[in-house]
């Protein structure tokens, strides 16, 4: 009476899944069913005399098996399930008996301890918008898909939902319209790398299944020579540019020299889609990549927790940030606003001189964290066939060294000062430049997932900041030009200049563009 379900331990108590039981004649009708309207996968059913001897033999429904065996063992999925349930004795006797029902009390089975946990069945929604693929999920199978908590709000741009049945584990695969492709991973661990991909991929109209094992020097999945390895399709489709497979796969399958056992070994799930794939292979998951935050048996049905992107999200913020905001923010103080506040200082500094400061060690604290953060939660140098990667390296070295330039800068009147200020402009806005063309390749970085509206936001930032240092720039020209000579020279001027004011005409002046005006 026990089912072949690995190390699952039946439940106790009482299963709340009564055994009616109908009586006409020597003839005995048993149905199983739940009045809470809880759904259950399998059962093993016997006929016993009171002393335990099996009598009696059964007529069965079409789809039922006959073993020679049953109680009630009742499974209301893989791993719950209870033994022995018992029904009420029924006499039974030769001559013909008026029909009659036993009521649905059960008998105590074993030591009661707490009733088993009981899941309502989900209503379905009587939305046209509602999709069947999700129905069961966290219920009766186990589904994960990306974005993060899209099973949820049923509206994953890949997803996959595994069922167990007995020794039968079912692979539902489905991604959205443009993916070409949607896989899922059996990993020891949330990355990329030395896995086993069942693989659903478009061909033609109609869809196919392979297996696959990935590599992440370089990212790659490569198909196994018996690319049908330890897989069924059972099913598959392709309707409005959405594809999906459904695929049983062996419990027990040995890939690549490693052994995957369903029942025995929990796995991180990782799944991806991506927009090509060619006659041999899938290409780059372009369209989404998720993993689970830990491993899990396959027959837990329990919802599934996404690996954490705190430290991704933390690196993307930092970076703008200081690239967006502190790096700009200090670099118009230095050009444009040296003439303004004059007389005030903060800790023994002009206002604009300790302000850019301030600024600029914001931009190197912020970037030189992200970077770290970044190769913390990577572990690797990044495979994505992107340049943000080099790029933001470049911008950091740049970063990290302008600083200690700055410190052992030459005396104002030194010889050397005019090349260390061109250095310093020079070094600082190449670093602030890739920094934005960086932050603009990230856009296009999977484990980004931003929408494309943040493409146009950054745009408009670069057309914004280009236009205020035209303005700018146009003003201080003017303004040199100006009889009463009351207005600073043009910024440039400073980089030859052989004291920090020997620029400006008169050193008590407020720059054109100054929105403070100096104390008289």
């Amino acid at each position: 009476m026990m089912p072949q379900h690995g190390d699952v331990e039946a439940q106790r108590g009482n299963t709340r899944i009564p055994l009616a039981i109908n009586r006409q004649g020597d003839d005995v009708s048993v149905s199983v069913g739940s009045p809470l309207g809880m759904r259950f996968q399998g059962i093993l059913l016997q006929a016993r005399t009171i002393s335990g001897d099996i009598l009696g033999q059964f007529e069965l429904p079409e789809g039922l098996e006959a073993p020679y065996c049953s109680f009630a063992t009742i499974a209301q999925s893989y791993n719950k399930f209870w033994l022995e349930v018992l029904s009420d004795p029924v006499q039974l006797s030769k001559r013909a008996i008026d029909t009659a029902t036993s009521n649905f009390n059960l008998l105590p089975v074993r030591t009661t301890t707490r009733p088993p946990s009981f899941i309502p069945e989900i209503p379905k929604e009587s939305s046209t918008d509602f999709d069947p693929f999700y129905d069961g999920c966290t219920h009766t199978k186990l589904c994960f898909g990306a974005p993060v908590n899209c099973v949820l709000s049923k509206n994953c741009q890949a997803v996959v939902a595994i069922t167990v049945t007995g020794d039968a584990y079912d692979f539902e695969l489905k991604a959205e319209d443009p993916a070409a492709w949607v896989g899922v991973g059996l990993s020891d661990d949330n990355k990329m790398g030395d896995d086993s991909i069942i693989e659903c991929v478009k061909r033609g109209n109609k869809a196919a299944a392979y297996m696959s094992w990935t590599s992440n020097s370089p990212y790659s999945a490569v198909r196994l020579r018996n690319p049908q390895l330890g897989i069924q399709l059972l099913n598959s489709s392709i309707v409005d540019g959405a594809i999906y497979c459904k695929v049983r796969r062996d419990v027990v399958t040995q890939v690549n020299g490693v052994t995957f056992d369903l029942i025995n070994e929990k796995y991180n799930l990782l799944i991806a889609a991506g927009a090509s794939a060619n006659e041999t292979s899938v290409l780059y998951h372009g369209i989404t990549f998720l993993a689970s935050a830990k491993t899990l048996a396959l027959s837990d049905v329990s919802t599934v927790a996404a690996a954490s992107k705190l430290l991704i999200r933390l690196h993307g913020s930092f970076m703008l940030a200081a690239w967006i905001g502190t790096a700009s923010i200090g670099i118009f103080l230095a050009r444009y606003y040296r003439q303004t506040w004059k007389g005030s200082t903060l800790m023994g500094k002009d206002l604009w001189f300790a302000w850019h400061r301030i600024f600029m060690v914001l931009t190197w604290a912020l970037s030189i964290v992200a970077s770290v953060l970044i190769f913390v939660e990577l572990k690797q140098w990044s495979k994505e066939n992107n340049p943000h990667a080099i790029l933001g390296t470049i911008t950091t070295i740049l970063c990290f060294f302008q600083p200690i330039g700055a410190y052992f800068r030459p005396h104002p009147g030194t010889p050397k000062r005019s090349i260390f200020n061109w250095a310093h402009w020079f070094i600082g806005n190449s670093a602030h430049i890739i920094g934005i063309v960086t932050i603009f390749f990230s856009l296009k970085l999977t484990k980004a997932e931003l929408p494309e509206f943040v493409e146009w936001i950054l745009v408009a930032f670069v057309v914004v900041h280009v236009i205020s240092h035209l303005l700018l720039s146009l003003m201080g020209c003017i303004s040199e030009k100006s009889p009463d000579k009351i207005i600073t020279s043009f910024p440039m001027k400073d980089l030859v200049a052989s004291g920090r004011n020997s620029a400006y005409p008169d050193p008590n002046a407020d720059a054109p563009v100054s929105i403070k005006k100096r104390n008289k």
